[in-house]
């Protein structure tokens, strides 16, 4: 099982990493891309700055924590943070009337939800 978390929070991790671009694109080339992207728009760029920025933190406390062995409690905190994120993505999606694309958020969410309860359970970093 501890494998199996291990690939999730991966999956989870590179996830969060190719949805930091939105830092970097102007919004408008991030909406072209299809009506899913959309939502982009809604928000300002700092907002969009501060979004990447937080799942970039998600990143490296997924992964750094447990890797390092200092700290590693916070890989549950940090996924619980996550799946805090994904259910207000989720809401903002459900929200617009885009349920189709809310399917993905909810699954990243159960993934975050997922890694939260193996780590802070059966299957901590403790020694």
């Amino acid at each position: 099982m501890n494998l199996v978390l291990w690939i999730f929070t991966g999956l989870l991790a590179t996830a969060l990493l190719v949805s930091t671009v939105k830092a970097f694109l102007p919004r408008e080339k991030i909406a072209a891309t299809g009506p899913a992207a959309e939502w982009i728009l809604d928000f300002s760029p700092a907002a969009l700055r501060t979004i990447a920025a937080l799942e970039f933190m998600a990143v490296i406390g997924l992964i750094l924590p447990a890797v390092l062995d200092i700290a590693p409690i916070l890989v549950p905190v940090t996924a619980t943070c996550v799946a805090l994120l994904f259910a207000g993505a989720t809401t903002m999606r459900l929200r617009r009337g885009e349920r189709k694309t809310a399917v993905g958020d909810l699954v990243y969410l159960g993934i975050a939800v997922f890694i939260a309860i193996g780590r802070f359970g059966p299957w901590a970093f403790t020694s």
